[in-house]
């Protein structure tokens, strides 16, 4: 690719960043495009609770599904091109481990039995938070990931960050209530992250939250990728606590947590319980703010509103003038396409 195919490749991308607003349509089209510039076999794309980075909302096409929670368990146990750890947008494997793939616990496990030659590994990440990491494969005797491939992938990051953050923002324009539910809902994962049991009322529940495809039980996948994340934890690969806020329909979100059931001291044979719960309005205001690029004043702020703080108690707690925090309101509307505070909040806290 020459410097001139590499810069209209990115336009093109940046193009289709800025005609979505939805998450899995932007995905699919810019993998379109991806493809033309950086060919692939295989894909795995999942965007990420800002704060947390735990994985959800997977959009993949590999050869391994079958065996998905063995695939990602590995890889959040591997340390070698971590999306956490990438100190730049994108890392290719087979630089990164000077060609000996085997460093890599993910491939050496799994991905060494499909073929696959070569990993491009992209994190979208800016000063509000991680919104997605993709995989790239290459399968069999095709070539590495060259440069050239690496910097049109290093070009699309930052528009497609902005792109993934505005898709986000846009779950918060709707908000109904979420189903009735009697009981709590709980998975409980094998050290392997199979299903071993659940709480009665959790079958009934996700499927009317994630309707499945077939007969097939209906695990979100956010259930596989939170207890991953504790296993990492434990592995000390990484320190991010092992939940993520869900975004499912309808402005309705969900935050599922990861933890060993038994002693109070954890061993690796323990099983994992996974629960699943309705984001408080904190939990969902804090995804939202970050969604719509708000300044740590602004957060601060719209805290305080979502606490039913009127003006003049805003304006002596952040010690601010009553001016000022109507200033900061305004861009606050602005920033979020609301006009009141009414309606901000319901959309922030989902009340």
């Amino acid at each position: 690719m020459s410097a001139t195919t590499v810069r209209r490749a990115v336009e093109r991308v940046t193009r289709i960043c800025d005609e979505h607003d939805e998450a899995r349509a932007l995905r699919l089209a810019v993998l379109d495009e991806i493809g033309g510039a950086a060919p692939f076999d295989a894909y795995s794309w999942l965007l990420t609770d800002p704060e947390t980075e735990v994985g959800c909302a997977p959009l993949a096409d590999v050869p391994c599904l079958p065996e998905l929670p063995r695939l990602i368990r590995l890889k959040y146990l591997t340390a070698v091109n971590r999306w956490t750890r990438l100190a730049v947008p994108v890392a290719l494997l087979r630089d990164a481990t000077a060609d000996q793939r085997e460093r890599s616990l993910v491939w050496r496990e799994v991905l060494a039995g499909y073929g696959v030659n070569d990993v491009a590994s992209a994190v979208f990440r800016d000063r509000f938070g991680c919104w997605g990491f993709l995989e790239l494969w290459r399968i069999h005797s095709g070539p590495r990931f060259t440069d050239a491939e690496a910097e049109f992938l290093t070009g699309i990051a930052a528009p497609v960050t902005a792109a993934l953050r505005r898709c986000q923002a846009r779950t918060f324009d709707a908000v109904r209530s979420p189903p009735e539910r009697t009981g709590p809902v709980v998975l409980v994962l094998s050290p392997q992250l199979d299903v071993t049991a659940e709480t009665p009322e959790t079958d009934q529940y996700l499927r009317t939250l994630v309707p499945p495809d077939d007969d097939r039980r209906p695990i979100p996948s956010a259930a596989y990728n939170v207890a991953a994340q504790l296993l990492a934890v434990e592995a000390e690969v990484d320190d991010h606590p092992p939940s993520a806020r869900v975004h499912l329909s309808g402005g309705v979100w969900l935050t599922l947590r990861a933890a060993r059931i038994g002693q109070a001291v954890a061993t690796a044979e323990q099983d994992i319980a996974v629960t699943i719960e309705v984001s408080s309005p904190a939990e969902r205001t804090a995804v939202f703010r970050r969604a719509f690029g708000m300044s740590d004043r602004e957060a601060e702020l719209l805290r305080h509103l979502a606490m039913g703080s009127d003006t003049r108690h805003i304006a002596q707690r952040m010690f601010l003038s009553e001016h000022t925090v109507q200033d900061h309101l305004k861009s606050i509307f602005a920033k979020c396409g609301t006009r009141n505070r009414r309606t901000l909040l319901a959309r922030a806290t989902g009340l």
